[in-house]
Formats: structure tokens, sequence, C-alpha cells
């Protein structure tokens, strides 16, 4: 451990055995434990090759989707599950609430689960009955505290957690998903206690899909992706790229790549109105595509073009650089091509971008990227369809 660095992860990464589903027999069983290959197992890495610090006092907001990882990274961290490679380094007391009721005994009562976790966690009964009434005030659980937690709702079940997980005045907290349940005011005394808790110089890693509560609250941001880090840093510009991850995984299997090959499409850069690099635009806004291509040989008249289409890659809207009268002479080596679009009309939602470069007769498909950029659009107004329209109404005169 170096500096003020109160965990160190370096090169971790942990392995899962899978199982052969189906029914199996005792013999097949058998003869797979004699075999050896290890028929009817296959290595899973839910998480590979991660490395990074966090340090005193900091907040860290782990994010991605569903499986990449977020909940198998804390339970590594909590020291619940060991990792297969690498290193986890950590220094001072952890507390953890990984899942809703986990380490309460549903036959035992409220109280004596608290006593059970704080036993668990290293705690004496003096520490325990110290902290106690600081706990139960927390949940807000006085009337239910001498019932067996069997009977507990789900609220009741994380209001409990989260109260021992806190009050035990751990160094390091982590958090996962604890703001998914209960109620507004839960929430709000979770925030202000996570507060509180950065104020005293403690050390967070949460995990929640509220990207605007986690923004506001992490200082930085760990994004994960199939297992790997795919994002850390300010937590605007994280969640920028989760949102953006998000929605590329949302409309994946529309992407066709295909072409001739003379001249290639290397990539596009979407930008704003101020220059700044973005996939994200609202009703009216503009949008700046510039478009890098590369050219093995001297290829004379080619037409640049680009579609824009609806998440199930039904056509909005189309043009090129012929029938917008914008003549490429000649294209040779490494290059670049802008498109403008003004005053975006979209509803809200997700669009897909493709681009093209083919020649001038329409015979030859240098490159086409099918449905390959997506981008999100916001729009204030109501209305039907994909489009705004500008429209009003007017009464007529009454006929007699």
């Amino acid at each position: 451990m170096t500096g003020d660095h109160v965990i160190d992860v370096q090169g971790m990464g942990k392995r899962f055995r899978l199982h052969r589903s189906g029914t199996r027999t005792f013999k097949s069983a058998a003869l797979d434990l004699l075999k050896a290959r290890g028929s009817g197992k296959r290595d899973f890495w839910a998480l590979q090759d991660l490395s990074f610090t966090v340090g005193r006092g900091e907040t860290l907001g782990i994010i991605g989707s569903n499986g990449a990882g977020k909940s198998t990274l804390l339970s590594l961290l909590a020291k619940t599950k060991v990792p297969t490679t690498g290193s986890i380094q950590t220094h001072g007391t952890v507390s953890s609430l990984l899942e809703l009721g986990a380490g309460f005994h549903p036959d035992l009562t409220g109280r004596e689960n608290v006593f059970l976790a704080g036993a668990i966690m290293g705690l004496s009964r003096a520490q325990m009955r110290d902290r106690f009434d600081a706990i139960v005030a927390f949940a807000e659980l006085d009337e239910f505290i001498d019932q067996p937690v069997k009977h507990y709702s789900s609220g009741m079940y994380v209001r409990l957690g989260f109260a021992v997980a806190v009050e035990v005045d751990p160094d390091i907290l982590l958090i996962d998903e604890v703001l998914a349940v209960g109620d507004v005011n839960f929430q709000r005394k979770c925030i202000e206690k996570m507060e509180a808790f950065r104020r005293e110089g403690k050390t967070m890693l949460i995990i929640s899909h509220d990207l605007p509560t986690i923004q506001s609250i992490s200082d930085r941001i760990l994004l994960l992706d199939q297992g790997r880090i795919v994002g850390l840093g300010e937590p605007d510009a994280v969640v920028g790229s989760y949102r953006s991850l998000a929605r590329k995984q949302s409309v994946s299997g529309l992407e066709r790549e295909w072409g001739t090959g003379e001249i290639v499409i290397e990539g596009v850069d979407f930008m704003n109105a101020s220059g700044k690099e973005s996939d994200c635009f609202a009703c009216g806004d503009s949008l700046t595509a510039r478009i890098h291509y590369r050219a093995d040989q001297r290829i004379e008249n080619p037409v640049f073009g680009f579609s824009l289409s609806d998440p199930q890659g039904r056509l909005i809207f189309g043009s090129n650089t012929q029938i917008g009268g914008a003549k490429v002479p000649v294209v040779e080596g490494k290059g670049s091509l802008t498109l403008d679009l003004e005053n975006l009309p979209m509803a809200t939602g997700t669009y897909l971008f493709s681009f093209s470069v083919h020649s001038a007769d329409h015979r030859t498909n240098y490159h086409r990227l099918d449905h390959y950029f997506a981008i999100s659009m916001e729009n204030e107004r109501s209305f039907e369809g994909v489009c705004f329209m500008p429209s009003s109404w007017r009464m007529g005169e009454a006929s007699e």
C-alpha cells in the first residue's frame, strides 16, 4: 500500500468454473472426474486484468450494465470471494452492504442479527451495545427490532442492513444498490449519511444504476463492461461513456460493414455546436460529423453519403455529396470530410447513423458502415412520430 491509497487492486481477475447444464447421471459425473480435460465444465472470467487504486476519503462510484462484474468486484474487496489472479490490498476496517439481508439469519430477530453482524465484523458485544440505539434509530425499526427478520419487508431488511454497515464506523464502506430499495425519505437519509462519511474522511465504493445520484456523490467513477475496466475518471465524462455504450448495446445486431475496400471509412467523430465531441443532442441543436477516410489508391469523383435511422433500422433521412452538390474531385491517402446538420428535429430516443462511399455511377460500393453509430436525442415537445414539424391551428369562420 503506497501513499494515501486505502485500496490497491493490481492485475486482478476472478474466474468461475461453470458446470455443464442438464441432468447428469452418477456414471457421467464419475467419468468427468477421471477425464483430464475436465469435460462438462468451462471457465467464465467475471473480471479480468483490473488495476486501480482508491484514495483515503475518496468516493468511487462503480457503474456498468447487468453482468458487467460490479457486484463480484465488491465481493472481492469485502473478502467474501478470493481473486483468481492478481492482488487486492485494503487498509483499514471494511464494512459492506452487498445484497439485501446478506448475513442476516431469517429465524433470528432484528436485535439478534445486529449483534451477529457485529461479531462477523470483529466487534465485541459491548461495542455493538454502544451502537445499538443509533442503528435502530437510523433503521426506524424500534417497533419491529425484536421480530424475526423473515417477517421483514424488503425495505425493512435494507434499512437494517445499511444502518449496521454505517454505524459500525468503518474506514471503508462498500454499498451495492442500496439506493434502489426503500422510500424517498430513506434514500435521502442514505445520501446524507454518505455525505457525512465523506466529511469524516471515510472511503466509499458504491454501485448504483441511479446515474444522477452517483454522479453527485462520487469523486470518480469506474465503468465496467464484460469484466474489464473501460472507463475511470471524472463522473460526468464516465457516465457519458456509459450512456454511449448502453446505446450501442441496445441497438447491437443491426450493424453491417461491407464494400470493396478501395476507400475505407476509418472513423466518424460527432461534435456539437461548441465543437466538443458528443453523441447526445437536443431538438434544435446542430451536429457536425467529421468522416475520416483512407484511400490506398487514387480514386476520382467518389460520393460520400449518410443516412439516419430509428432503433429498428427504419430510414428517416439520407443524402450524399452528389445529391447535395458537393463534388469530391479526388481522394488519395488519408483525409477527412465534414457533414453539417442544422436544427435536428427528431423526437426523444436513440438514432443510428450509417455512412458510405461509392463510385459516381453507383456501381461500386467502396465502403459502407450501416447502422454503426448511435446518438441520443432529447426533445421537450410532445408529438407523434419521429420528427418535429412546426404547426399551428386556426378556426375557420362559422358557416350559416
